[in-house]
């Protein structure tokens, strides 16, 4: 028999005087305390100042800002290689139309190029159309029915372009393992399944050094698996994050909640290892393809967020090639193992983010979160590290990043010492990536028996009495080239070792060599995860935390129940276990209201 009392509490409002409800909850609390017992049995955004910009979810996710700091940054000097699919297929062979309007009034004066089979005549994809006004589009007498007037830049308006149709630069570039004249691949299309053209754009990322954007797919919602080449080990695997749900739309393109399974593919990949890498706002003013001075939102897909993604790895490419200091994040020998863990080291960690699934045992053996990733892109931070410079083994500064190497032979491990000055809710971040192994010859097969198998350790230590040392976390996957901590400072410890070195794992038939490497890192004073974000309630995302909302809470508990492994919203308290505990505190929420509600 189970009985369950509740306590006055304020705050809760008219949801738990709801007989209905009350019930639900007292058997929901029944069947969890049963669930335990089986268990325990078994051993169990800041606007910028003057015109209004657009799009906004450039804002959100940092952009916007990082121009404020440094107004420069604007893609100058930077070429993206963009590919494109055509729309149309006859007999299996593209039509050639998978170009961007560029009478459209955001593409005046930009350098773009073109590479197709050139038959048929080439067309317009809108698809295409909106991909590149979101990344280099910009136009300042820019209008929309609804908004007004507003200023359109896109994330690197800037930035140079060669557009690809996907056949072309599978045939002409991947086969002949050739890779672009650009400073980066961005693609917002993908396969169900590895392929060699999946393998031959991991082998460029591996022995170029090519750094390669993807939009991983848009949830189940669309029937969307996680796509390839977004789901390949060596590729930025990109996720979207759903703008809120009013019937405004101006509040629906300024601010943005979570990542949602419905519109966003998640991991694992088939081998176990985790995806997406991060996520970005999707949900975009973006340029029309049949009128030139018209822009309309494109909705929450994974193919707008990546050129958010790769426009802002564009502005970092631009600050590092202008400046030698930083050169070697954009150099051929691992700059994209560089680039990738500064961006992933500096995300911001929305709601629910936890390793893996929703439990704790599996934090050490999962580097990243199966469908946020690292969490979602912040790109004034990704900054931040980037300019804060390169830093060799030994005594670092509380942010920055490096580019080494280990040798099993000659050095195994490599060790970081970081010194705070204050320990009081301090938390440390760090990042390694490092590139799986590929033949550089169609069909690139993967050779596994020289990819190596990293572990990552934070060390929280005394410099007085060594016995002291204590491990405070690691991150040590099987089949990931991530690894990933993210941890709360000891209050007792100024001092720390952040250890990257081989782990006890050893495959058979592993050839020892060098491994080159990336890794970042940054100390923060509090945690990146608003704790008071409405988002962890307001789970319909509609601005107002109420019985539509308790919905969701429920059917969630019981596929908490059904399907342990599916990946869930509401556990409030972060303990790994979504309980009655969390209903508590989600009801003591009832009716609170976000800033931008509504009616």
């Amino acid at each position: 028999m189970c009985l369950l009392t509740f306590a006055g509490a304020s705050g809760v409002g008219d949801m738990v005087q709801s007989p209905k409800k009350m019930l639900v909850l007292a058997l929901m609390a029944c069947v969890a305390l049963m669930v335990v017992g089986m268990r325990t049995a078994a051993g169990a955004d800041s606007q910028p100042t003057g015109t209004m910009l657009q799009p906004k979810a450039l804002n959100h996710a940092g952009i916007y800002a990082l121009r404020q700091i440094d107004p420069n940054l604007t893609g100058t000097g930077v070429k993206f290689a963009i590919v494109s699919r055509s729309i149309t297929y006859a007999n299996d062979e593209p039509q050639n139309d998978y170009r961007p309007n560029i009478e459209h009034n955001c593409f005046n004066g930009k350098e773009l190029a073109f590479h197709d089979q050139g038959e048929p005549l080439p067309g317009i994809s809108s698809h295409s159309t909106a991909i590149c006004s979101i990344l280099l589009g910009e136009d300042s007498s820019a209008a929309n029915s609804q908004l007004g007037h507003f200023y359109y830049q896109g994330a690197a308006p800037q930035a140079e372009a060669d557009i690809y149709e996907f056949y072309y630069f599978l045939i002409n570039n991947v086969f002949h393992h050739l890779p672009p004249e650009a400073d980066l691949v961005t693609a917002s299309i993908g396969s169900q399944s590895e392929a060699w053209w999946t393998r031959g754009i991991e082998s460029l990322a591996e022995h170029q050094g090519l750094i390669v954007v993807a939009g991983i797919g848009n949830g189940t919602d669309a029937q969307d698996p996680l796509f390839y080449p977004a789901a390949s080990a060596n590729v930025i695997g990109v996720g979207v994050v759903d703008s809120v749900n009013t019937d405004d739309l101006a509040t629906n393109l300024t601010h943005f909640s979570l990542v949602r399974p419905e519109h966003s593919s998640l991991g694992p990949t088939g081998d176990g290892r985790c995806k997406p890498d991060i996520v970005a706002p999707g949900n975009c003013l973006a340029s029309h393809d049949a009128e030139p001075n018209r822009y309309e939102p494109t909705g929450d897909w994974s193919s707008f967020s990546t050129p958010i993604v790769a426009g802002t790895i564009g502005l970092l490419v631009q600050k590092a090639k202008q400046d030698p200091a930083l050169s070697a994040a954009v150099s051929a020998e691992g700059g994209n193992c560089v680039i990738k863990a500064i961006l992933l080291n500096s995300a911001k960690k929305l709601p629910y983010w936890h390793k893996g699934r929703l439990k704790k045992d599996d934090d050490h053996q999962v580097p990243l979160d199966y469908i946020q990733g690292a969490g979602m892109l912040n790109a004034l931070g990704a900054y931040k590290t980037l300019i804060a410079g390169l830093n060799k083994p030994g005594d670092i500064s509380t942010i920055g990043w490096d580019l080494n190497q280990l040798d099993k032979s000659e050095k195994p491990q490599n060790i970081y010492k970081i010194s705070l000055s204050e320990t009081a809710n301090k938390f440390i971040t760090v990042t390694a990536v490092w590139n799986k192994h590929y033949d550089n010859v169609y069909p690139f097969d993967a050779e596994t028996e020289r990819d190596s198998n990293l572990r990552l350790e934070l060390w929280a230590v005394d410099p007085e009495d060594s016995s002291n040392d204590y491990l405070l976390d690691y991150s040590d996957s099987d089949v990931d080239n991530v690894e990933h901590i993210y941890c709360r400072a000891d209050a007792n410890y100024t001092d720390y070792e952040i250890v990257l070195s081989y782990s006890d794992f050893v495959k058979q038939n592993e050839i020892a060599e060098t491994e080159h490497y990336g890794l970042a890192w940054k100390t923060s004073d509090t945690s990146d995860n608003d704790s008071n974000s409405i988002s962890w309630c307001d789970l319909n995302a509609d601005g107002i935390v109420d019985d539509s909302d308790f919905t969701v809470v429920l059917d969630n508990w019981i596929a908490s129940i059904t399907s342990p492994d599916s990946y869930l919203f509401g556990d409030i308290n972060t303990n790994g276990v979504f309980d009655v505990n969390d209903l508590q505190l989600f009801l003591n929420n009832t009716n609170r209201k976000a800033d931008w509600y509504t009616k």
